[in-house]
């Protein structure tokens, strides 16, 4: 009988899958050397779990690879297509069609997550332009009763990377501190970004307070490798960016 032996595909003469060693079984090899490391036969057995008379289920999972001659065929294959392979029946096939239906879902989601990404690049390609940070603040506060405090990460070529909250609550020098600060945008291998917060005042002129973060801030960041572009003060209805009034 032939069944995969080397996990590339290829065919030899071995014994059953019940005759090898533990440690080269599909389930054992799954578990010590991971799931990239098994051959596409071994993963269908995995699914099957069990073979027909007379075949294990390696030597099935083998004969389906055989029988459509690629994976891609097998995962765009009909309940039809699969009850065409002798020792499919409907268990089998459902498991299969299942199991692919699953792969396809995730495809679409992770497709769909890149295309939100690339909207969001393309979308926020200007967020170096305060004015443009400032209507996005805007949309996203929904209380002004508080002052929250925001960095927006971007790449070397100043494309939107991510936005994060850092703060909610009375500016002070101990509640941002520059760790708290550069995490997000560690996290996110930003090259720059962007300070803002809002003053519930509704004035924009920058206290001593902002001043000082600022500057620290900028500080921190030489020193990381991460460039501050500007820090806006933002307020209901207008806006003050540092880097505008020279202040950076």
């Amino acid at each position: 009988m032939k069944i995969i032996s080397n996990y590339n595909d290829s065919v030899e003469q071995i014994y059953s899958v019940n005759d090898l060693p533990k440690s080269e079984q599909p389930r054992e090899r799954l578990i010590t050397h991971g799931a990239r490391n098994l051959s596409s036969a071994e993963l269908l057995s995995l699914i099957l779990n069990t073979g027909i008379k007379g075949e294990s289920v390696l030597m099935l999972s083998q004969k389906i690879i055989l029988h459509f001659g690629s994976l891609k065929n097998i995962f765009e294959a009909s309940f039809e297509d699969l009850k065409k392979v002798k020792g499919l029946g409907e268990a089998k096939a459902t498991k299969l069609l299942a199991g692919f239906e699953i792969v396809k879902r995730a495809l679409r989601e992770i497709s769909e997550i890149e295309e939100e990404k690339k909207f969001e690049r393309k979308k926020f390609s200007s967020l170096t332009s305060p004015e443009e940070i400032f209507r996005i603040l805007n949309q996203k506060i929904s209380s002004y009763s508080k002052e929250h405090f925001y960095v927006i990460s971007l790449d070397t070529r100043n494309y939107f990377i991510g936005m994060d909250e850092i703060s909610t609550g009375t500016l002070t020098a101990s509640l941002v501190h520059p760790r708290e600060t550069f995490e997000s945008a560690i996290k996110r291998h930003a090259a720059h970004i962007i300070m803002a917060h809002n003053h519930p005042s509704g004035e924009t002129d920058p206290s001593e307070d902002d001043l000082k973060i600022t500057k620290r801030l900028v500080e921190a960041g030489k020193i990381m490798g991460i460039n501050v572009l500007d820090h806006i003060i933002f307020t209901k209805s207008s806006f003050m960016s540092f880097k505008e009034k020279n202040l950076l």
